[in-house]
């Protein structure tokens, strides 16, 4: 029998406690943007109709994951510690068990594996290990955003995680035109001249180069050349992001901006979300960028994001980073060669639902779409507005999921009467998915293209 103790006040229950009601108004301005929304909406519905084949899911294929794998990594990673960089059994057991490096453990693998898979060299020091590519924009836009002149180029449309994360630090987005090749570099150069001359400071550009979500489009390398070059004369950083540049077609790679790189005016965003594991939350960000102190010392970009970090996540677990760490060991530090298997499956899937388009939309039809190169994404344009309430409805009533492209552009710049797109994802689906949820798509379509005739 347990015995109260008395002498102790006893908590009053919940519902008897004095109301504390907060208004929207009294909180951060960006809890009431769109964009910090998107998200959660989009995994609502799909929550909501879990027997719905989903054609909006940017996840990784998920069949060749084995869960005997994980602790084979952890025990490779242990072994790189112990035998090649002669840690003591002690220093193995805290360095997996302790507060970590807030830069990171796994700094030199991923140094190796940038300059194997994408040519890329990197001083390990220049890299600072994440939770996630998300908290490596967050850390490099809170650096960068020094005043409130300060403000961010991104490409249009643009993956909704940037923009979100520009407006919890308050710094303003200017949309970019894309373009066939990418971005619009006229419209780039006016966009900052035009920032100029209302008194702002560009910062920064940010770009996907290689199947860029939502849009899958990519750069030829000379757009990629010329970008170089704009970055340099008018003197702003490329804040370049590549989740999917591993996952190509049967064309030759291009280089990355970063590769191209000879003045260290790219800031290198990268994931380990796609090629090895999104559970782990592992991300990286190369800013090999020189900083000068007050006291005239000078430091690298990556130590200035390591102090932001260790405010704000102290370290990125160490489990998961050496996990990561031992399959890229596993692998001969190559993401290239262990993601072999993933990259034809999603070059297959990407035919299935270009060809399943085609088979569907004939000669004559007003429904278009891309057939991007490489990546997850294929955009269909249609000629009716798509907005959240039609995608609620397809769910609901033809079972198929997709996202609807507004979620990408900034309020106001993407026309007067709505985007009339919508973008599918092929990576995390079967053949037999694809087929089926194309059906459901057609019928959609068919049915609002109806609703338009007289």
């Amino acid at each position: 029998m347990s015995v109260t103790d008395l002498s102790k006040p006893m908590a009053a229950p919940v519902h008897m406690l004095p109301r504390t009601d907060l208004r929207a108004g009294d909180l951060h301005p960006s809890l009431e943007d769109p964009a910090l929304n998107s998200m959660n909406f989009l995994n609502e519905i799909a929550n909501h109709y879990p027997d719905a084949v989903s054609l909006a899911a940017g996840r990784p294929y998920e069949e060749f994951w084995e869960i005997d794998e994980l602790p084979k990594y952890l025990s490779r990673f242990s072994d790189h510690l112990r035998d090649d960089l002669g840690y003591s059994e002690e220093r193995v057991r805290r360095t997996l068990f302790q507060y970590g490096r807030t830069k990171g453990i796994i700094h030199g693998l991923v140094a190796t594996t940038l300059e194997s898979d994408e040519g890329i060299v990197a001083d390990p020091e220049s890299i600072v290990v994440t939770v996630g590519c998300q908290e490596a924009m967050v850390l490099v836009l809170r650096a960068l955003r020094s005043g409130p002149d300060d403000v961010l180029l991104a490409v249009s449309p643009t993956y909704v995680g940037l923009t979100g994360a520009a407006r919890l630090v308050d710094m303003p987005v200017v949309p970019v035109a894309s373009g066939e090749a990418g971005i619009d570099l006229d419209d780039l150069l006016a966009k900052i001249q035009d920032a100029r001359a209302a008194g702002l400071r560009p910062r920064a550009c940010y770009v996907m180069p290689d199947f860029a979500n939502p849009s899958g489009v990519s750069m030829p390398e000379e757009t990629r050349r010329a970008l170089l070059s704009l970055a340099r004369e008018e003197d702003f950083l490329l804040l370049e992001d590549n989740p999917y540049g591993l996952f190509h077609g049967d064309a030759e790679r291009v280089p990355t901006l970063k590769a191209l790189d000879e003045r260290r005016r790219v800031v290198y965003l990268g994931s380990f979300a796609k090629t090895v594991l999104p559970g782990a939350r592992v991300g990286f960000v190369v800013a090999d960028q020189t900083v000068t102190g007050t006291d005239g010392t000078v430091g690298l970009l990556a130590d200035e994001l390591s102090k932001i970090k260790s405010m704000l996540t102290v370290n990125t677990p160490a489990l998961a980073q050496a996990v990561v760490g031992g399959k890229l060991l596993a692998n001969g530090c190559s993401l290239v060669h262990a993601n072999r298997r993933e990259r034809e499956i999603y070059a297959a899937n990407r035919a299935r639902v270009t060809d399943g388009l085609a088979a569907r939309f004939g000669t004559g039809s007003p429904v278009r779409w891309n057939v991007p190169a490489g990546g997850f994404f294929v955009v269909v344009t249609v000629p009716f507005p798509v907005d959240d309430a039609l995608l609620t409805r397809s769910a609901r009533d033809y079972g198929v999921l997709w996202t609807p492209m507004h979620h990408f552009y900034d309020a106001g710049t993407s026309g007067g009467d709505g985007v009339r797109a919508m973008r599918l994802s092929c990576s995390v689906v079967t053949p037999e998915e694809i087929e089926t949820g194309l059906d459901r798509l057609a019928a959609l379509i068919t049915d609002e293209l109806n609703r338009l005739r007289p």
